[in-house]
């Protein structure tokens, strides 16, 4: 897999980051906990170099718990803060406000030094569908942060109060213009970090259920009432028979098992499964 685009909203955005870096303090890069390596852009950190960082791993409820705490404590190398967060229930969130102020300290004791009040301005970065405007949305305790289960819907950049010494500078979702390593596009569709339109959704399917096959097969069985063993091909087949996916001739329908696979992936109803382990 080599997926080569570009859209003009990406070019744009990377121009954004760059220039509105210098108004914030910290940089708060959210990743996708199922795929810690993939859902990071290496662009991010050469864009925001210097800054404070926080690392926010979302999506920790539809991961591996004890994956979860193992990637938190490698990446608390390489930043201030790492805080595990679930925007759609609100888990986490509360740590958000702390760890930016912790990140941000410095700035905050000069402050407090000269006696002056000082707002912190935190800018939110990371690929599509990591849910950032989600993540706002609950930070922000409002409804204001454009959010679609798709890709690349948050449009420009966007401010947010915190509060009354925080604010918030939501930016689109960023990839880079070229994805050479065939394994980091995977991860990424299978997140539907990239369109489906740009991939076969049956070879995704397949691949995604065979790993899954492999690495928690109790979870295969219990959802598609099928063993875990077989190629790609027999697993996913076996799926769509067993739910009633069957064309004329009693084929299995693999276009619609294939869909149902993915959504069932990407809205945890599968289970929490971390793709990408750490090591």
């Amino acid at each position: 897999m080599n997926i080569q685009w570009y859209p003009g909203h990406m070019a744009k955005t990377k121009r954004m980051i760059a220039e509105s870096q210098r108004l914030c303090d910290v940089v708060c890069e959210v990743i996708d906990a199922r795929i810690p390596v993939s859902s990071r852009n290496p662009d991010i950190s050469e864009l925001t170099s210097g800054k404070p960082r926080v690392i926010i791993l979302n999506r920790a409820d539809q991961a591996d718990p004890d994956q979860n705490a193992l990637w938190s404590k490698k990446l608390a190398e390489e930043c201030c803060c790492v805080i595990e967060t679930d925007s759609k229930s609100g888990k986490g969130v509360q740590r958000f406000a702390g760890a930016v102020r912790q990140a941000a300290k410095e700035k905050i004791q000069r402050a407090a030094k000269s006696g002056r009040k000082v707002t912190v301005r935190a800018m939110i970065l990371g690929v599509p569908n990591v849910g950032k405007s989600s993540l706002i949305n609950r930070i922000v305790g409002r409804n204001r942060a454009k959010t679609e289960d798709r890709p690349g819907v948050t449009r420009g950049k966007q401010w947010f109060s915190v509060g009354r010494d925080l604010e918030l500078l939501d930016t689109p979702g960023i990839l880079w213009p070229k994805i050479d390593d065939p394994n980091t596009g995977m991860m990424l569709a299978y997140t539907g970090a990239i369109r489906d339109v740009i991939l076969d959704t049956e070879e995704l399917a397949a691949n995604l259920i065979k790993f899954l096959a492999e690495e928690y097969p109790d979870a295969i069985t219990a959802r598609y009432k099928i063993e875990p063993v077989g190629s790609k091909y027999e697993l996913i087949s076996a799926a769509a028979i067993k739910r009633g996916c069957i064309i004329s001739g009693g084929e299995p329908d693999l276009d619609r098992i294939s869909a149902i696979i993915l959504d069932e992936y990407r809205s945890g109803k599968l289970g929490r499964f971390t793709l990408e382990k750490c090591q």
